[in-house]
């Protein structure tokens, strides 16, 4: 008796897995089409159930909410940022691998030069926590960005792996002189070493009378 329950109760969960695995994509696009309405609402707790519930659309729901993220509206605004952190962390909990992947995919796919400075800034720090090696090329490429490569720096000095040490040493290479020190501290914290720059922690940052003893 208690084996029938057990077969029965694995039955069911594979049903559940099925029925989850095989939603198609008009399905997926409709579920994150719902989201968005109700991150747009202008009921605040609706807002909040929906950015609190974003996790469950998964990658369909990265592009729609990252583009409410710059609505003139600053509380829906929120809510959608809100929104594509729930998507991200989510993504990244034990056993998630094939939903991480594709929600990394469309990050990748949010650094370009078509998306705002706000969008691309929040979605860095996003794949500090989920990216992959498929993110270290379009977060290295903003290296060269002035009001972004500060963010990618410090993106690609969080991920650390060897992939992003690399990219950090093509980065100092091609870097300009006023970025170089930076890009060489985030290598020393990686373990590397960068001679003939000086470590940031020990140039002054204020002009001092003081002389040494």
């Amino acid at each position: 008796m208690i084996m029938d329950n057990v077969k029965k109760a694995a039955i069911s969960a594979g049903a559940v897995a099925v029925i989850a695995g095989g939603c198609n994509g008009r399905e997926k696009d409709k579920a994150a089409e719902e989201l968005i309405a109700k991150i747009k609402d202008s009921d605040a707790e609706v807002r909040t159930k929906a950015w609190l519930s974003a996790g469950q659309v998964g990658a369909a729901a990265v592009e729609p909410l990252a583009k409410v993220m710059t609505d003139e509206d600053l509380e829906v605004a929120r809510a959608a940022k809100r929104g594509l952190w729930k998507v991200v962390r989510d993504a990244g909990r034990p056993g998630r691998k094939g939903g991480k992947r594709a929600v990394v995919g469309k990050l990748n796919g949010l650094l370009g030069d078509d998306q705002p400075i706000a969008v691309r800034r929040e979605v860095l720090w996003m794949l500090s926590e989920i990216g992959d090696a498929k993110s270290v090329k379009p977060i290295a490429a903003l290296l060269s960005n002035k009001l972004l490569r500060e963010d990618a720096r410090m993106v690609l000095e969080r991920i650390g792996d060897e992939k992003c040490i690399a990219a950090l040493k093509a980065g100092l290479k091609a870097a300009p002189e006023d970025f170089k020190l930076n890009i060489a501290q985030s290598l020393r914290s990686l373990g590397q070493k960068v001679p003939g720059l000086a470590c940031v922690k020990l140039v002054p940052t204020k002009k001092t009378n003081v002389k040494p003893l």
